[in-house]
Formats: structure tokens, sequence, C-alpha cells
């Protein structure tokens, strides 16, 4: 069993130059998950291009929380229709 890697918030907010009220207002409106690890909001390895992602939306688009999770919304309906279609396309494959 694979252990996840935790990175502490204020060193990931630091390397990238952002303020760190930006990930705690991802983490309450639940887009992003931290722990506390040691007395540290820690961010969990496996979600930081997720939140890169958010970082490019927040400051380079200058879309705010609310537009980022309307995206987040949208993007996951769109990937769970492509993945209906997939499957869909293998059944019609099986009667043809």
């Amino acid at each position: 069993m694979v252990q996840e890697k935790y990175i502490p918030a204020e060193i990931f907010c630091t390397h990238h130059h952002i303020d760190y009220s930006f990930i705690r207002s991802l983490s309450e409106n639940g887009l992003v998950q931290m722990m506390v690890v040691e007395q540290q909001e820690c961010i969990p390895e496996s979600i930081l291009p997720e939140i890169e992602k958010y970082i490019h939306l927040h400051y380079d688009l200058s879309i705010n929380i609310e537009g980022i999770e309307a995206i987040t919304h949208i993007l996951q309906r769109v990937e769970a229709m492509q993945h209906e279609i997939t499957l869909l396309k293998n059944k019609l494959d099986l009667y043809s």
C-alpha cells in the first residue's frame, strides 16, 4: 500500500507566490481537502495538479472561487458524459 505524501500548505503557498487565504477558500468550498499533519495544514501531493489548475484560473484568468466551483462541476459532468459515451459505443460495437 502506497502512503500518501503531504505538503504543508504554507510552504506550497510560498513556493507558488499565492495567498494562504486562497487555499483556505478552496478548502472551505469543498474544492480541496486538506489534512492536519503534525499540527500543520497540509495538501495531499496527489491533488497538486488540480490546485495548480485552480491557481491558474484564479490568478491568471481572474476567476473567483464560485466561478472555479462552477467550472469544476461542469468539467466533472462533461467527463462523466464522455465516460458514458465510451461505454455506449463499446456496447454498440458488440451488436455490430
